[in-house]
């Protein structure tokens, strides 16, 4: 009776972190390039007793990769990513990589996301353009040629399979395995005049927000009947014999 009790309130742990991820994935549907959080679940078991008992551990949040729909916009300034490459900027802390190619050109001509940290090419070194220079063209490689010359190349960067993401702000993530150049640009390379939207689908968010809301409800249920039968016990074990 108690394992079941202590099992149905785990659940509930596990269930309540999937509801606040999938509450912050349905936030961001408008969100440029932002990738959905999923939740990893294990199975703990306990084997105090005769028989093991399986309980849900809280879970571990990880950031997915599946890209968003790609849009045109028009804009000479938007890139978009093709293939499973990032872009990168000077963060605060270090280097953060997004697939928000929604650039722009700073007063002094730096290349700035649209959040105002600076865009970085392959080597990391900062881009600066000439606000005043006429046209800008952006090739698959990042090349960005403005009046006819070349003058700085976006960096395009893979992140290892592997990696775990922390996230930066909506659509930044900081990978905890070095991330690496990309110079084959067959698959990977931008699309000028293109922007990403959000990797969370409505629909399906919506969907799994409303499983998950029947879940708790189901395991909140049967944690009151598992309290409730308990007090019953209590109750008929503590009346005196006659």
């Amino acid at each position: 009776m108690q394992s079941a009790l202590y099992v149905g309130l785990s659940a509930q742990v596990a269930l309540e972190k999937r509801l606040q991820t999938i509450a912050n994935n349905v936030a961001n549907v408008n969100t440029a390039a932002f990738r959905t959080d999923v939740v990893k679940f294990e199975t703990v078991l306990s084997r105090a007793g005769a028989n093991p008992v399986a309980f849900s551990s809280p879970g571990d949040n990880i950031i997915s990769r599946e890209a968003g729909t790609v849009t045109q916009t028009g804009n000479p300034l938007d890139v978009a990513v093709a293939g499973q490459g990032w872009l990168a900027f000077a963060g605060p802390n270090g280097t953060v990589y997004t697939r928000d190619g929604r650039l722009q050109i700073a007063p002094n001509g730096d290349l700035q996301t649209v959040t105002g940290f600076p865009v970085v090419d392959s080597g990391g070194a900062q881009i600066t353009l000439d606000p005043n220079g006429g046209p800008i063209s952006i090739a698959r490689n990042g090349a960005i040629t403005q009046d006819r010359a070349e003058v700085g190349t976006i960096g395009l960067f893979t992140i290892p399979a592997d990696a775990n993401l922390e996230r930066y702000g909506n659509s930044g993530v900081v990978p905890d395995r070095a991330a690496t150049a990309v110079t084959d640009f067959t698959r990977d390379g931008f699309r000028q005049s293109y922007v990403e939207g959000s990797g969370a689908n409505p629909m399906l968010e919506l969907t799994r927000l409303i499983s998950a809301s029947r879940a708790f409800d189901g395991t909140n249920s049967m944690v009151e009947g598992t309290e409730s039968s308990l007090q019953d016990a209590i109750r008929t074990l503590g009346e005196p014999a006659k």
